[in-house]
């Protein structure tokens, strides 16, 4: 388990001991994302814009529109910061300013480039399976215009780095000696129920894969 950062800009220094480097906990945090944000530059301005980020090894993918301005840049190979967060709780302590989120975090910096060819079929039935296993088999394939119409885009995942924030901060003995509440507030996103298409006809079962999504 790596105990360093991989370069100095993925070196977390603010609450340094939040920080893990480890693969198996940046791996875990990114594939159970369902969205990450993209920050990058056009034509010299900042742009950050949410996608549904997959990993297949050690590269990142996410996907759009042909068409769109973010893939288009993008496709050319440029430098880009992905972040994923997943939010697990409110923590509140005594004191005012020691208040604080229970989170878990990937920040990764590295290059983009685009996916063609087959590389691309396969990553995107990755994708589709990520959401739910077995939706790819289930689901119309895609027609050659619809491929065509899709951009894959992907990063290598040399440079990240995870915080975790897993317990409330410390407190001062001081604030500890008074009779205020401390604690937290657990959260966590849930799926509901399957709801069916309104227009979908009578007699049709939820697939398997539906009524058992979790997240």
């Amino acid at each position: 388990m790596p105990e360093t950062a991989p370069s100095d800009r993925t070196r977390v220094k603010r609450y340094h001991w939040l920080a893990r480097y480890d693969r198996e906990t940046i791996d875990a945090i990114i594939d159970g994302a369902l969205v990450a944000h993209v920050g990058y530059l056009i034509d010299g301005a900042p742009v950050v814009t949410p996608t549904c980020p997959w990993r297949i090894g050690d590269h990142v993918y996410w996907h759009g529109s042909a068409a769109s301005r973010m893939l288009r840049a993008q496709a050319s190979g440029v430098p880009v910061c992905l972040s994923v967060t997943h939010l697990d709780g409110v923590a509140f302590s005594r004191a005012a300013f020691n208040h604080n989120l229970l989170y878990r975090s990937v920040m990764a910096f590295g290059s983009t480039e685009a996916v063609e060819g087959e590389d691309k079929r396969v990553a995107l039935k990755a994708f589709i399976d990520k959401l739910a296993p077995g939706l790819w088999d289930h689901a119309r394939p895609p027609t050659e215009q619809e491929w065509k119409a899709s951009k894959v885009i992907r990063m290598r995942l040399d440079e990240v780095s995870a915080k975790v924030a897993a317990a409330r901060p410390d407190e001062d003995a001081g604030d500890l000696a008074t009779e205020r509440w401390a604690g937290h507030v657990p959260l966590s996103l849930q799926a509901g129920p399957p709801v069916p298409d309104p227009k979908l006809p009578d007699g049709i079962a939820v697939p398997g894969f539906v009524a058992s999504f979790r997240l």
